[in-house]
């Protein structure tokens, strides 16, 4: 593993650091549905397939299991060395006036609290960290990250921008945005299971 010091080192200027939650922070066995609204037949989707997952005219997606907040509390389970990579980030990027926000492919859960309390379950400060949820909009996980990180982006309160996710069509839609935000430095970082990550260019 590469020297973790360069995930810490916080230069000039404010930076902005965001974790993906499904398969980068956590493994849970929360599923997509898709329901056949003709047949009424449904079919799971894991976190992973869901990213690239397209509708057919006759399908719907059902949020129910990825919105229960229960259910990821009795299931999430830590993908450790980047759940201790996401500590000693907040911890050092806060204290030198840096942002650290979530940026997650789910909707709002059912049990805020549950959901909140589950991350600090496993060590994550999250009065430090704030949560945006890309479920509540309307198009694919990379279209609707990209909106977000394009809020935080034009703010220009940033120097920096990296991003730790599992898929890489969200870790490009950060890219895309180079041309849009040329002065401002950005690092995406493609994470695995193991809690491992390789920079994406």
């Amino acid at each position: 593993m590469k020297d973790f010091t360069e995930f810490l080192t916080e230069g000039a200027g404010k930076g902005l650091t965001i974790f993906d939650i499904d398969d980068t922070l956590f493994v849970s066995k929360a599923r997509v549905i898709v329901v056949n609204t003709n047949t009424g037949k449904t079919k799971a989707l894991t976190p992973q397939e869901f990213n690239t997952y397209k509708l057919r005219n006759n399908e719907e997606y059902d949020y129910g299991e990825f919105k229960s907040a229960k259910i990821f509390y009795q299931t999430a389970t830590p993908i450790g060395r980047m759940i201790n990579k996401a500590k000693a980030i907040i911890k050092n990027a806060t204290a030198k006036g840096s942002k650290v926000i979530i940026v997650t492919a789910r909707a709002n859960m059912d049990d805020k609290k549950l959901f909140i309390k589950t991350l600090e379950s496993h060590g994550l400060p999250m009065k430090d960290v704030y949560v945006e949820r890309a479920g509540n909009m309307s198009g694919s996980s990379a279209e609707n990250k990209k909106v977000i990180f394009r809020k935080y982006l034009k703010t220009g309160e940033y120097a920096r921008i990296r991003l730790f996710d599992d898929h890489k069509e969200n870790l490009q839609a950060l890219l895309d945005l180079k041309r849009e935000f040329p002065e401002v430095d950005m690092f995406a970082y493609l994470a695995n299971l193991k809690g491992s990550v390789k920079r994406i260019k």
